[in-house]
């Protein structure tokens, strides 16, 4: 059933799929890229004998429109998961999906769905999210040379609400190989988190940080988001790794960082290290940054900053940025596009 907008809470959205009136898709046949459209059909329909259900060609992007305090909509980057999805498909050996078609396809859908973008000042967002796979009918491995590509969009609450700290201990499992396709965002790094995530809530953590799967002694990333450090000294640390992904919220953080005096740098933080933060967050196009509140490790915890409040760095860091997204602040050239 489709959803109505008349049937939603702002307020309490949570972060689930919900069956809007538009989608757009195009499909990649004969060598290259069809014509793309916007269709009320919100199902796909492959062979069961589709590459993607067998060996794994799926690749897929995040990102959020904002209303603005004015009505308009604002789009953040999308040139930058356009590149990001390209680098993630020549990774699968999948065929690049043209990068300004990407950000025309993501306008498309916004535009179409617009109604669906919650009320400024409501604590949520529009959420989309790109996808292609890979649909030949395969039986050896092998790489597919039909793909569908499709775009659909939900509004959404925060992932995680506020900026409350959370806890998270750290995994016997590797996130992604080194070398492999960690950098990709594609399903099959988060299949393989699913199960430590699991462990995690159980027994009352929100996720898992991984560690480097070389040597088991850097910190690369937390099952669905990057980390970051304020030393002690007062710089902004993140991880610098081929297993982790590339992330738009880490790069733009990078920059907002830079601004505020934090002299921010990417390179290998050991878990030693990680437990003497003066302050530290998992950040990411869904939570934006979650505080952490403790890093449990050989059931030993180390609280970060603390566990019930938010220190003032990463509280400065997310309302820069937040305030840009929402187009209360002006940002780099080219970080925000609006829609009328």
């Amino acid at each position: 059933m489709k959803q109505r907008v008349e049937d939603l809470d702002w307020k309490n959205l949570g972060f689930k799929y919900r069956d809007l009136p538009y989608r757009y898709e195009a499909k990649y046949q004969d060598g290259e890229w069809q014509e793309g459209k916007l269709t009320e059909d919100s199902t796909m329909t492959f062979s069961e004998g589709a590459e993607v259900l067998h060996y794994g060609q799926e690749i897929f992007e995040g990102l959020k429109a904002y209303r603005r305090k004015d009505g308009k909509i604002n789009l953040f980057r999308p040139d930058e998961n356009a590149h990001r999805f390209a680098l993630s498909a020549k990774r699968l050996a999948m065929p690049p999906f043209p990068e300004d078609r990407f950000v025309d396809a993501v306008k498309q859908v916004v535009l179409a769905n617009k109604e669906f973008v919650p009320p400024y000042d409501s604590g949520a967002t529009l959420y989309v999210r790109p996808l292609m796979v890979g649909t030949s009918k395969v039986l050896g491995v092998e790489k597919a040379d039909e793909y569908t590509f499709r775009i659909f969009a939900v509004p959404v609450g925060a992932y995680i609400k506020g900026l409350n700290p959370a806890d998270y201990i750290v995994s016997d499992y590797d996130r992604a190989a080194y070398a492999g396709t960690g950098r990709a965002k594609t399903s099959g790094n988060y299949a393989s988190s699913l199960l430590p995530a699991v462990d995690a809530h159980q027994n009352g953590y929100a996720d898992c940080l991984y560690l480097d799967p070389r040597e088991h002694k850097y910190v690369d990333e937390f099952g669905g988001a990057n980390f970051y450090g304020i030393t002690q000294e007062g710089q902004f640390v993140t991880p610098k790794s081929k297993s982790i992904l590339v992330s738009i919220t880490k790069r733009s953080l990078l920059e907002v960082a830079k601004w505020q005096g934090l002299d921010p740098v990417e390179r290998q933080i050991t878990l030693e290290e990680a437990f003497n933060m003066k302050e530290a967050g998992a950040m990411g196009t869904a939570a934006v940054i979650s505080p952490v509140g403790s890093i449990t490790y050989k059931g030993k915890k180390h609280v970060i900053y603390s566990e019930t409040e938010t220190g003032p760095i990463t509280t400065k860091l997310y309302n820069e940025l937040v305030d840009i997204q929402y187009g209360n602040k002006k940002g780099p050239d080219g970080w925000v596009q609006t829609l009328e």
